[in-house]
């Protein structure tokens, strides 16, 4: 059977190019598709036709606005088994965890239709001040224009929705540029929207390499915002290109959970293998480093690893698969490195710590030390550390010993050691009795030095990609 070229949507209209790429199944490599790469030409046109767009868009009233996230998320809805085979096979994702990132998207995208009709403002008391007496003031929120988002490969669906859901509901247009290795996942919604009778130009999506399109993405002026999923480092450079535009930036993490003595941890260990290893580890709140009191720190180790060596790694259209393939070979060969280095000076291997074929198995490690790759890094592979500690301040101190700071965990049954760790935990997020992979998608969510800058969450996002106006009448001569 001949191989499907995908091409890219520039104005309503599908566009095959030249050049493309063969897309391949990260655990088998069958090709999927043959996937259209743009240029910097395509990027000008595409900027160009958002543009125009906006004028459309700015104008769309709120429940027109509603209404088409609102038929988005049915069409959604109606195919959702669809996508997530799609999802599955593209992202190399277990069809379980796809059909549940789906349900997540549908939710997202019903979130930002509800949002669209939230937007407001605030009456301002101008008589507070002296000199501000016969005045009404009041604000409200204009949609910024039109905005660039890139996406990653991890939740190719998901957030996507939580670029395009809250931009729409504002009345931007969007250029889209999804990761890679998951495009098909941006073309699918691109042709929900328009069938939900998005305007023509609104939404953009541009495939292809990110070293080739970023600059021509990120630099040009017409473009009013930016909101990029990814690495640090590209985020860093994003920042300094930027200039006066509005970033919003969720970048690396090494998410770390604290495990204080009183918890029962025969009731939290399945839930912590969950966010050490769902989606292999490719999760930004990836569950990375366990920090466990020192006197329960050996049953909890040997649980955990016994949970671990349970799991069923393997072809993600298994519907028993909890664990498949990385995204890629040269990201097996990097985390396969870090193991190897952190066993080189001292670390031990509970479980895992090798391939087999496409899948890096589920690894535990002991005996971390602070400075290992495996620690002070981002894993973003299936690799969890378990470190003792002797008391809490030690542990907070371990956690924000880090140049990141996205979601950070904390099992206690006191309400005093919550609180005092809410306090002083340095990350975008404190996630109590529960791992910090936790997320539902209308909670703020963002991070804080090197995780990012900017909120997302809809009505959050939302308000990133508003200005606010302020008006004042004098009502009085």
């Amino acid at each position: 059977m001949e191989t499907v070229t995908k091409g890219i949507f520039i104005n309503g209209l599908w566009e095959v190019k030249e050049r493309s790429y063969a897309l391949r199944a990260p655990y088998d490599g069958k090709v999927l598709a043959n996937i259209s790469k743009a240029d910097a030409g395509d990027v000008d046109r595409a900027i160009a036709g958002a543009h125009r767009a906006f004028e459309t868009m700015r104008k769309l009233p709120a429940h027109q606005r509603s209404r088409i996230l609102q038929q988005a998320a049915l069409q959604l809805r109606e195919r959702k088994e669809e996508a997530a085979l799609l999802l599955s096979q593209e992202a190399g994702k277990p069809i379980r965890t796809a059909r549940a990132e789906i349900e997540r998207t549908i939710t997202t995208y019903e979130f930002a239709a509800e949002e669209a009709k939230r937007i407001n403002g605030e009456t301002i008391p101008m008589d507070a001040a002296p000199g501000g007496e016969g005045r009404l003031g009041f604000t409200w929120r204009e949609p910024i224009g039109t905005v660039v988002a890139i996406c990653p490969f991890n939740f190719p669906f998901n957030l996507v929705a939580h670029k395009l859901g809250p931009a729409i509901a504002a009345g931007n247009t969007v250029v889209l540029k999804p990761a890679e290795q998951t495009p098909l996942s941006a073309l699918f919604m691109a042709e929900l929207f328009q069938k939900a009778g998005l305007p023509d130009g609104a939404l953009q999506v541009i495939t292809g390499s990110g070293r080739e399109l970023g600059d021509a993405l990120v630099e040009d002026e017409r473009v009013k915002k930016i909101t990029f999923t990814g690495s640090s480092e590209v985020g860093k450079q994003i920042k300094a290109k930027a200039g006066l535009r509005k970033v919003t930036l969720e970048l690396g993490s090494n998410s770390g959970l604290i495990i204080e003595p009183d918890v029962p941890i025969d009731k939290i260990i399945p839930r912590c293998v969950e966010g050490a290893f769902s989606f292999a580890g490719q999760v930004c709140i990836s569950l990375q480093r366990i920090y466990v009191h020192e006197s329960i720190y050996k049953p909890f180790a040997e649980q955990f690893i016994a949970k671990t060596e349970q799991l069923k790694v393997g072809d993600p259209s298994d519907e028993l698969t909890d664990l498949s393939a990385m995204i890629h070979e040269r990201e097996m060969h990097r985390i396969d490195s870090w193991v190897q280095e952190a066993v080189e000076a001292g670390a031990t291997i509970g479980c895992g710590g090798r391939r087999e074929g496409s899948v890096y198995l589920p690894t535990v490690l002991l005996h971390v030390k602070r400075e290992m790759s495996v620690s002070c890094r981002e894993v973003f592979a299936p690799v969890v550390s378990i470190v003792p500690y002797k008391e809490l301040d030690e542990a907070i101190e371990m956690v924000n010993d880090s140049v990141y700071g996205l979601n950070v965990g904390i099992y206690t049954q006191h309400l005093n050691k919550a609180f005092h760790a809410a306090r002083e935990i340095q990350a975008g997020g404190v996630i109590v009795n529960d791992i910090p992979t936790f997320r539902v998608d209308h909670m703020p969510y963002g991070g804080v030095k090197e995780s990012g800058y900017g909120r997302e969450g809809i009505k959050y996002a939302v308000q990133e990609m508003t200005e606010l106006k302020f008006v004042s009448i004098k009502t009085q001569f």
